[in-house]
């Protein structure tokens, strides 16, 4: 377990008993937690590496109530972190010590649905998966699906501008939203968005989706909604090295063909996987490609025979057709339950999210086997290959000490091999506490000016989400000084990309 220490200093004057004496009037004694006990279940989302108590856990039930927090933690200056399900994979919702963690899980309904515009408008407490299922018997669904969709909350998704394996053809969720409701660090409440194609001003949708909960707390969301298509049918090919699967994703994209979904998995992530939900992968194989398309039925054929040959070039050894929907769903359940099942085989596991461009994909696998060999510890490869997002897996022990340190300048070294190769660090999961030295690889100090200038225009006291995702130039200053230019870094024996 790590502590993490923000660079922002911010601390009440509020004791505990103060702050809980004002919050409770607002929500309820029973939504306000302050014990101990009551508060370890929050300490960490799904990075549970870095773990901290915040001063209380409040869990608001309306808008209203969101609105009256907000106001007395402003009045006080008491720092406020927004949390969903707390399945965030980047720290992004690590409680800040001397704050309030505002929990959105009692917001948990689907306010409206509108067949014939084809939205909803949703709590963020709901489920990414709940509004698939409250649509199906309309023939809808969400399209953006992260293997956590069964638990993962849609608020949580807006603040990370989170992904899926369906990305590659129909957008993250910043790409499938239409309007936001937001209450300001001060309490009040706004609309970002709206149903028009465009408006006059700046396009405060986008600012605020990705923005991690430092501009302002999401309280309802209006989702696009799609036709479920017609047909879908996937492939599933195995290759003899890795190299030539990655190149066979930049095949399939120069074809003019948009999968629905083409993802990628490596030795080791296949073994777990097959060993644990039978999915019928070739074990043996050094790297497969699952590729789905969706259309028509007339459409979906011509593909499949185009990706079949496109397969068969780039060196697969075996491709498959999934015969039914059954088997379909076979070859995704694989590729779903991908980090459960490297969690079976490793007391710790920790998810590195980074991006390259297609072209990149066998020289950082290169690479990560190269970092993995010279740091001594197992990597397992899982990719959203079609848009280059990766999703390296390194095998730890916490109980070894040092093991961690190690795992995490290990993960640091494969982000900044992203940014070598002309990527960026995350794609889905946020920077949250895990990738702030990163940002320093990827962004210059004038960059990061504006993204402070940002920040302050919404949260002028800095109240907000504190020390997570955007870094002081202290702190950039200080991790270049030692780490770009060679100076005192972790494991200085370890060459660098």
């Amino acid at each position: 377990m790590a502590t993490f220490a923000p660079d922002t200093k911010i601390r009440s004057d509020l004791t505990r008993a103060a702050l809980v004496d004002k919050l409770v009037p607002v929500v309820g004694e029973a939504y306000v937690l302050h014990r101990r006990e009551q508060l370890a279940p929050y300490e960490c989302d799904g990075l549970s590496a870095y773990r901290s108590l915040p001063l209380a856990v409040v869990l608001p039930g309306s808008i209203d109530e969101v609105c009256e927090i907000m106001r007395v933690c402003s009045e006080h200056g008491v720092p406020v972190v927004a949390r969903g399900a707390g399945t965030g994979l980047s720290g992004g919702a690590l409680p800040y010590e001397h704050g309030v963690l505002l929990v959105l899980s009692r917001f948990n309904r689907v306010l409206s649905i509108d067949p014939a515009n084809r939205t909803a408008v949703v709590q963020p407490g709901v489920r990414n998966l709940a509004i698939s299922e409250a649509v199906a018997h309309l023939g809808l669904y969400y399209a953006p699906d992260p293997s956590s969709q069964i638990a993962c909350s849609i608020g949580g998704n807006v603040a990370e501008n989170s992904g899926g394996v369906h990305c590659l053809k129909y957008g993250l969720t910043v790409h499938n939203i239409v309007a936001l409701k937001v209450v300001t660090v001060d309490g009040e409440l706004i609309d970002v968005g709206g149903p028009r194609p465009d408006s006059p001003g700046y396009d405060l949708l986008a600012l605020m989706t990705g923005s991690e909960g430092l501009l302002g707390i999401v309280v309802e969301i209006t989702v696009r909604l799609l036709p479920r298509p017609a047909t879908a049918r996937a492939l599933l090919a195995s290759f003899d090295n890795v190299e030539s699967a990655g190149a066979a994703v930049a095949d399939i994209i120069s074809a003019g063909i948009v999968p629905a979904g083409l993802e990628m998995m490596d030795n080791p992530s296949i073994r777990a996987t097959e060993d644990f939900v039978h999915a019928g992968y070739p074990v043996e194989a050094a790297a497969i490609l699952i590729c789905e398309l969706d259309g028509t039925a007339e459409e979906v054929q011509d593909q499949v025979e185009q990706v079949r040959d496109v397969l068969r070039a780039a060196g697969a050894a075996e491709v498959r057709l999934s015969r039914d929907e059954a088997e379909r769903a076979r070859f995704w359940s694989g590729r779903k339950n991908a980090f459960p099942a490297v969690g079976r085989i490793s007391s710790d596991y920790y998810c590195i999210d980074g991006t390259i461009p297609r072209r990149a994909l066998g020289r950082i696998l290169s690479e990560i086997s190269r970092l993995s060999e010279a740091y001594d510890l197992a990597v397992a490869n899982v990719f959203h290959a079609g848009d280059g997002n990766l999703h390296p897996l390194i095998l730890y022990d916490a109980n070894k000490p040092g093991e961690f340190e190690r795992t995490e300048a290990l993960g640091g070294l494969i982000l900044e091999a992203c940014v070598a190769a002309g990527g960026t660090i995350t794609g889905e999961h946020g920077v949250g506490v895990e990738k702030i030295n990163q940002m320093c690889v990827l962004f210059g100090e004038r960059e990061l000016e504006q993204f402070h200038a940002v920040k302050a225009a919404f949260d002028p006291a800095g109240l907000l989400n504190p020390g997570k995702a955007v870094p002081t130039l202290a702190r950039c200053a200080e991790f270049n000084a030692m780490h770009v230019h060679h100076g005192q870094v972790p494991f200085p024996d370890i060459e660098r990309f």
